[in-house]
């Protein structure tokens, strides 16, 4: 029972130290430490040419809208007017 007991808890044990990170914190230099924190978790997907140049398009194609016009602005300027004209304790 023992043995068992032991074997589990070496077990549980050994997951922590696989997950050990290196010590990125402790590196002085900018660059380095940003390499450090790269190589300790690296990008997941590249993305391609293709779809940086399809993301290109679409901010350009947003920049040549015309600006957003809220159609509920007029009627909050008049109940905020009716609001404030109201009159408290006249």
């Amino acid at each position: 029972m023992k043995i068992i007991v032991a074997v589990l808890a070496l077990c549980a044990f050994a997951q922590n130290a696989f997950a050990a990170s290196p010590e990125c914190r402790a590196v002085e230099s900018n660059s380095a430490r940003l390499a450090c924190y790269d190589a300790a978790q690296p990008p997941k997907i590249a993305m391609s040419k293709e779809i940086s140049k399809e993301k290109t398009r679409a901010i350009e194609s947003d920049a040549s809208r015309p600006e957003y016009k809220d159609p509920f602005l007029a009627e909050n300027a008049r109940t905020t007017s009716k609001l404030n004209n109201i009159c408290r304790g006249c």
